[in-house]
């Protein structure tokens, strides 16, 4: 009888960590599952994905069930538990001993047993699970929860109802936002990279994408020393040297200077008139076409904006003045996103000389140079678009050779000046932080 006895008790308390550890689950699982991934089951028939969304939408209800649910199991517990289990572990201890602490003794084994095994079975290992696996785990126990709900209806309301009232007290949200931000995509597709779901070239990409919206366009396009260009008067012959030379798509075509812009020529105009044998003069030669122009104020998703709208995929760069300041092509705009997949194609302009040393063009946009480098922020970004700007602003003066800057423990030292202009910039990095202080 006392064994018979011993075992329904014991069954008893499993049922209650069952149970325990069933609404830990459901608890953590609905947290913890991700809309958008509940969205695309959803979206691919199942319909428990489409309940799970449904409670995450209105999780009041959701959640009082699994309050009522735990604090009934632990006052269960507390009452069967460690009176129940006393007598049977004092008899086991009576074997050994037998004197005034034996109560006692009993009493604290009971209480450790019962309270160890809630704490693994019925809290531990079930949140973990649901963590490990939210949305699978969510979608297990939503129609059970339902039931629950359905069951504890009338308390539900009540105790739901009361939240209710306080949190509009509180005046705190009752429904969770799910904005997601173009960080929180970055931040995802950098968990995934470091997890092998994703891959690092993929990672790399998404993240260019989203910094489109912050890098202008002077970050991305050709500077207005190395643009290559036809003036009206240029001679055939010149035409001909500059193509096999400069083997670019697109030549902007000027009056005179770069700055009085008529219109620009296609390579593909070009080439058939001189296999052909035809003239090449830019006066008479119908071949000159109207050229899109474009602020340096812009962001490169804005130029993307006008490359679609005027059907273009190229575009002289003006400022405020307007001075022509470069040239940016679509194929410019696509290598800031797919970076180092096009970069064995073109000359490089961050070359690692060792672990610690780098080689870097001056004209490098500097958000280049902080993903090279893993320097989160510049100091005054603001005022530059690249290494030579970040130099110039740092010293306040036209740099000489051998100047440098310390900052974030790199020095950045000026190797080579091309009149007046920063050709390139050796970067060595330091133990230590140092900021600040500049060769002057």
């Amino acid at each position: 009888m006392l064994a018979g006895d011993l075992l329904v008790n014991v069954l008893f308390i499993l049922l209650l960590v069952v149970i325990s550890g069933f609404f830990s689950i459901a608890e953590i699982s609905l947290a913890a599952s991700r809309k958008i991934k509940l969205r695309l089951l959803a979206n691919d028939g199942n319909a428990k994905a489409l309940q799970v969304l449904a409670l995450q939408d209105n999780p009041g209800n959701f959640f009082t069930v699994i309050q009522i649910g735990q604090n009934a199991v632990a006052i269960m517990a507390g009452i069967v538990g460690e009176s129940t289990l006393s007598p049977y572990v004092a008899n086991l201890i009576s074997v050994v001993y037998n004197g005034p602490l034996l109560g006692t003794l009993s009493f604290l084994l009971s209480f450790l047993l019962v309270t160890s095994s809630f704490v693994m079975f019925s809290d531990l290992v079930p949140k973990r699970l649901a963590m490990a696996q939210p949305e699978k785990q969510a979608m297990a126990v939503v129609k059970p929860m339902k039931f629950c709900m359905l069951l504890f209806a009338p308390l539900v309301w009540l105790f739901s109802g009361l939240a209710n009232i306080i949190l509009r007290l509180m005046r705190v949200p009752q429904v969770r936002e799910e904005e997601i931000t173009g960080d929180d995509i970055v931040a995802l597709a950098e968990a995934g990279a470091q997890g092998g779901g994703v891959l690092q070239q993929e990672q790399y990409m998404i993240r260019n994408v989203f910094e489109m919206d912050s890098r202008t366009v002077p970050s991305a396009m050709t500077p207005r020393e190395s643009i290559v260009y036809f003036s009206l008067n240029e001679t055939e012959e010149n035409i001909r040297t500059k193509i096999a030379e400069f083997p670019h798509g697109k030549f902007p075509v000027c009056q005179d200077t770069l700055d009085h812009v008529i219109g620009y020529v296609d390579s593909k105009d070009i080439l058939p008139r001189i296999l052909q044998g035809k003239d090449l003069s830019l006066r008479t030669a119908p071949i000159v076409r109207k050229v899109l122009v474009l602020p340096d104020t812009l962001t490169l998703f804005e130029a993307l904006e006008q490359f679609r709208a005027a059907k273009e995929d190229f575009s002289l760069i003006m400022n405020e003045y307007a001075m022509v300041v470069g040239l940016l092509s679509l194929q410019d705009v696509m290598n800031t996103v797919m970076g180092d997949l096009v970069g064995s194609l073109q000359e490089e302009w961050i070359v690692q000389r060792d672990d610690q040393s780098w080689l870097v063009d001056g004209m490098t946009p500097i958000e280049d140079v902080m993903a090279a480098l893993k320097i989160k922020e510049f100091e005054g970004f603001e005022n530059y678009e690249t290494v030579a700007g970040f130099i110039m602003y740092k010293l306040r003066k036209v740099p000489r050779p051998t100047d440098f800057v310390l900052y974030n423990r790199y020095k950045f030292e000026v190797v080579d000046i091309d009149n007046y202009r920063i050709d390139q910039v050796l970067v060595t990095r330091h133990d230590g932080s140092m900021q600040g202080p500049v060769n002057l």
